[in-house]
């Protein structure tokens, strides 16, 4: 909360994403878009303890069958454990802008 301070400064929450360096840098020409890795941008520690908790979670979830674990498992299978890690984190980002703007407490799916 320290960090974020006001999260309604973000009008979006890829933008609050984007803004601790959770998305992938874009190199698009022609049409074409290639995305490479994160951007590293934004509050290092942040970054740091929402990768962390995203990468403990991914070990957790290997015998759980709510809607987020499934999701992350399916992440994993079609992609490298690293880019699974980074996904889980970006979603857990976007959850924590929407609980800071509006103020609300976390309600799972």
């Amino acid at each position: 909360m320290a960090a974020v301070g006001d999260a309604k400064q973000f009008s979006t929450a890829r933008k609050f994403a984007a803004w601790l360096g959770l998305v992938p840098s874009q190199h698009s020409s022609g049409g074409k878009n290639q995305l490479g890795s994160i951007s590293k941008k934004g509050d290092t520690y942040l970054r740091t303890i929402l990768i962390h908790g995203a990468r403990s979670a991914l070990r957790a979830c290997k015998n759980k069958t709510d809607r987020r674990s499934l999701w992350v498992q399916q992440v994993q299978c079609r992609r490298n454990t690293n880019i699974a890690t980074v996904a889980l984190a970006n979603k857990n980002a976007r959850i924590i802008w929407a609980i800071l703007s509006k103020g609300e407490s976390y309600q799972p799916c």
